[in-house]
């Protein structure tokens, strides 16, 4: 096992999930099997209880693991399957040695930080390494490990230090450390600084880490003296030092990385069993981001949120919306809207933050609300849903998006003036929207409905089911405590609100479409979460079809896009999924 540790200096934020996630790429499209692990040093034990405002988005695994929104640029990137053991915290590490003492393990010697915990996330590590994140069940040749936050801080210290003795566990030709870095160019003097690097990387070797390569974050290309600068106070060669501009998409980053020859780096340093042939999966990504900027056609999505202000509260959302989009051959606006904005009480304290909201939706060509949680904002989704509704706008509900899209229909379709979910209005006479049996309200963490779930569809005449290719059933992500009251179910089929889509036992309703309505859905899972760049999520790929007036002409061919419109100019193939099948991956048997 080959084990390639990313960690991150100067600032946070700098983009070492996508350099981790571009890493891999570049060495899969090499032939080799790529895992990945990310270490969070909080001491929480997962993501599931953070505000988005806190992390970004809580990511939902197939085995439902609530991680680090890196996981899922991982997941995305390098097209595998990981599980919650995937992403390790602080928090994790000490509950599983305090475990370990309560129940005598360390036969009555002093649990310390040094050698109990640092050796407890050695093992973990290892054994995780270990686990098939592919399909065909074989063990990966190489792991690449992002650990968060930045050099230095408090909370990282065991897991430097872990590191520091774990690169003499497996030996010098099984570890390499890539240091991320800033060099800020301030507007000044326009000259590109190196101090903050020179800085970081002498504080972690002080702390015994050599790095093997300097990734530096940069706004423009390096100057070959500010190269050699870093190279001479850093101890590196100069081909050692890796310059990450900024480029117009992320699909640039491997082309980036493997073009300043980091594979050929890799394959020295690590003794990596690389392939020489042409690499084809760096050609599928060279195209793709050709395409996204080659995009001329717009086409605007309102997002109707409550966490609008941080775009990486909807990260995977945002991504599923781009991937359908270069789909098509459309860029992607995505209109920003906080759905408190769209409510009465703004227009009697802020009627300009009203009417931009306003003017935002209706100059959308599609409008999505997906999930979320607390009553903050209710009102204001259920505007928008009515709007999207009335005016046959195509629209997506996701999770929270779909239940209060059918209590929009129950209030301004059946009359139901109060209903409601019992999360917002536990007192509600029409409660079309419950909370699950099974969930515990005692605990928060990890109580919801989580993880990889199968929904059967029950009509044959169901959009979304054309979309998924006709199938019987799918499985999707769920993250859920509450779900549409089955017992209600025919008083909205017959006003027209279909229930195309349950759960196994035909108790939870999991996904709803509109009759007379172009295109007008909501699904409880989470489709986004499954989204891949060659092959966009089926739901979001449905929106941005209806938003750009290509659904019908979709449907009418059979689910096949028009030649333009496909992933690769020089294929021949008519529609993303005809591309998948020369994407598989290749591996070493």
């Amino acid at each position: 096992m080959k084990y390639i540790l990313v960690t991150g200096g100067v600032i946070s934020g700098i983009g070492k999930g996508i350099i981790a996630s571009s890493i891999g790429t570049i060495l899969k499209s090499c032939g080799l099997r790529v895992t990945a692990i990310k270490i969070d040093p909080y001491i929480n034990i997962d993501a599931g209880t953070f505000s988005p405002y806190e992390h970004g988005e809580v990511f939902v695994l197939d085995d439902g693991g609530e991680v680090d929104l890196d996981l899922g640029n991982y997941e995305r990137f390098l097209d595998i399957r990981l599980t919650r053991d995937n992403n390790l915290t602080t928090g994790k590490i000490y509950q599983s040695v305090i475990n370990k003492e309560r129940k005598g393990d360390y036969l009555g010697k002093t649990v310390q930080v040094v050698p109990h915990i640092t050796d407890a996330i050695q093992e973990w590590v290892m054994r995780q390494a270990k686990v098939s994140v592919d399909e065909d069940g074989v063990e990966p040749q190489v792991c690449v490990i992002e650990l968060g936050g930045t050099v230095g801080d408090i909370e990282s210290m065991p897991f430097i230090e872990a590191f520091r003795q774990f690169q003499f566990k497996v030996k010098r030709e099984n570890f390499c450390n890539i240091h991320v870095s800033l060099v800020p160019q301030p507007s000044t003097t326009g000259e590109q600084k190196t101090k903050p690097t020179q800085n970081s990387v002498r504080e972690l070797r002080g702390l015994g880490l050599s790095p093997d390569l300097i990734m530096c974050r940069c706004s423009t290309p390096l100057e070959t003296a500010v190269k050699e600068k870093i190279s001479m106070f850093c101890h590196v060669e100069p081909t050692q030092v890796i310059c990450v501009h900024d480029v117009s998409s992320i699909y640039r980053v491997p082309l980036l990385l493997e073009s300043q020859g980091v594979v050929g780096y890799f394959c020295t340093r690590l003794d990596l069993p690389v392939e020489t042939r042409a690499r084809k999966l760096l050609t599928k990504w060279k195209e793709m981001s050709d395409r996204s900027d080659r995009l001329l056609e717009h086409v605007s999505i309102a997002l109707v949120g409550k966490y609008t202000k941080l775009s990486d509260s909807y990260a995977s959302v945002i991504k599923a919306l781009e991937h359908s989009a270069l789909a098509i051959n459309h860029k992607l606006e995505v209109k920003y809207i906080d759905s408190a904005d769209l409510e009465a009480a703004t227009l009697q304290e802020e009627p300009v933050k009203y009417h931009d909201a306003w003017h935002k939706l209706c100059g959308a060509d599609g409008v999505l609300v997906p999930g979320g949680f607390g009553v903050r904002g209710t009102e204001g989704k259920i505007h928008a849903i009515r709007w999207a509704r009335e005016k046959k706008k195509p629209f997506l509900g996701v999770c929270l998006g779909m239940q209060l899209a059918v209590c929009e229909f129950a209030r301004n379709v059946l009359g139901w003036a109060d209903a409601n979910s019992t999360e917002f209005e536990p007192e509600s006479k029409h409660p079309v929207v419950i909370e699950m049996p099974e969930h515990n309200p005692e605990q928060m963490g990890g109580t919801m409905r989580l993880g990889k779930r199968r929904t059967i569809f029950k009509s044959n005449n169901s959009i979304i089911r054309k979309l998924y290719g006709n199938v019987e059933f799918v499985d999707e992500r769920h993250r859920h405590r509450f779900e549409v009251n089955p017992d209600l179910k025919h008083h909205f089929e017959e006003k027209g609100l279909q229930f195309v889509g349950e759960d196994v036992d035909g108790e939870r309703m999991e996904v709803i479409e509109l009759e007379d309505h172009g295109y007008f859905v909501g699904v409880q899972y989470h489709p986004e979460f499954t989204s891949r760049p060659i092959k966009p999520s089926p739901p979001y790929f449905g929106l941005l079809l209806a938003a750009a007036g290509k659904l019908q002409s979709y449907l009418q061919k059979g689910c096949r896009l028009s030649p333009r419109d496909t992933y690769s100019d020089r294929s021949g193939g008519s529609s993303p999924d005809s591309e998948i099948a020369d994407l598989k991956y290749p591996s070493l048997s």
